[in-house]
Formats: structure tokens, sequence, C-alpha cells
């Protein structure tokens, strides 16, 4: 009888680890779409539903997708002078969000759907857990035609750094290769904690690993 329990238990929790590992599409609160994610070059997204047709979704009809783990979240921004939406993946939130743009380990390209159609309804469980909120328009790229067109033709292997303080005006690109600009944006947004401050400005360098570092140091500190 308890080996019968245990391989039932076991044969359980296979399958509730299965369940709750699948992607999803976020189309508005309440309203989701399971599946398997099958790429995103940033301004649509791709998943695979349980009768394996795929369908495709762009970034300004939906709110998020959450794909491995992950959450990318809709969020407008500026290209060739024009206002669009791209996604983002949210990197740490809080009192300050970070976001990041491009990531190497993505399909470049969504795969064109097999059947192209937009759900009327989802089923949904709830919207915990996928991130949300739209903030201020940002612009990608200098606005030369050579960086508009990298732009809209999506990321090409770079990963940008964007930083949000909802409230204190839109995202703000955080480009670690300038330190001095890096240390002006976080003090700016990084408030009323003295101890960070200090360790902001006596940084040399920054990477992803320290940005993340400060955002989640400050986010935890309950200040504001």
């Amino acid at each position: 009888m308890r080996m019968k329990a245990f391989k039932f238990l076991f044969v359980f929790l296979l399958y509730s680890a299965k369940l709750f590992a699948q992607d999803a599409v976020l189309i508005s609160e309440g309203n989701f779409v399971r599946g398997v994610i099958k790429g995103t070059n940033f301004s649509s997204v791709a998943i695979m539903q349980d009768d394996q047709t795929i369908v495709e979704y762009q970034a300004k009809d939906i709110q998020s997708f959450v794909w491995n783990g992950e959450t990318y979240v809709s969020k407008p921004i500026v290209i060739k002078k024009k206002m669009e939406f791209r996604f983002f993946k949210v990197l740490e939130t809080g009192t300050v969000n970070l976001y990041s743009y491009g990531d190497k380990g993505v399909i470049a390209q969504a795969p064109q759907p097999k059947v192209k159609v937009r759900p009327t309804f989802g089923v949904g469980i709830g919207s915990g857990g996928f991130g949300g909120g739209i903030g201020g328009g940002i612009t990608i790229g200098g606005g030369s035609r050579r960086n508009d067109d990298e732009g809209s033709a999506g990321p090409k292997g770079k990963i940008s750094y964007f930083l949000e303080k909802p409230g204190t005006g839109p995202m703000q690109e955080v480009n670690l290769d300038n330190s001095n600009v890096v240390k002006t944006i976080l003090l700016q947004k990084l408030t009323n904690d003295d101890d960070l401050a200090e360790s902001i400005k006596a940084t040399e360098s920054f990477d992803a690993k320290n940005l993340v570092a400060y955002i989640k140091a400050y986010n935890s500190s309950g200040k504001k």
C-alpha cells in the first residue's frame, strides 16, 4: 500500500510540475492562454496551444508573457519617431523596476503560426506572477537611419538595460559602458539611502550583475 501511495504521489507531483511549468500569454487581467512559447522577436510572441496550433500575439495587444519562468512585459518605445510596443524582460521589480531588451538566448524571430487567430476569451486563474503595468515611452537607437533600422528589426544580440521608477518619468536606458551616466541615473532614482549612494559613487565600473544587485538592495530596503 505504501509503495502504491508513493507511486501515486510521484506521478501527481510530476503532473503538477508539468502543469505549472507551462508558459503563458497574459492578454488582460485574469485572461490568459497557456501553452509552450515557441519564440519572440520582441514585437510579437508565438505560443503553441494544447491542440498544437501556434498563435501569434503582437506586443500592442497583450500585457505580458511568461517563458521558462521569466516574465516579459509589453511597454511602449519610440522607433522612427513613432510610438510602438516591444517586449522587455523583467529583471527586478519594486519601488524601482529594471528591464532588459534583447536576449542572446531568445529565438531571433517568432515562427510563422500554423493558424493565426485572436482568441475572444481565455481561461484564467488570476493575474499573479505575470508582471504588468505600462511605462512611459522611450527611444531605442541614436536617431540615425542605421540605428532606427536596427531598432525596427529587433535586437542583434545586444542586451540593453532600462530602469524605471514609476511616478518619476519614463524609463531610462542604462548604458553600462558609461560609468558616470550610470551613477547619475542610479543616484537620481535610488534616493534616500545614504549608504547605497556612497557605494554607487565608489563603484568604478558597472555590469548587469552589480546593476541588478543595487536595484534589489534598494527595493528590499523599503526606501522611496
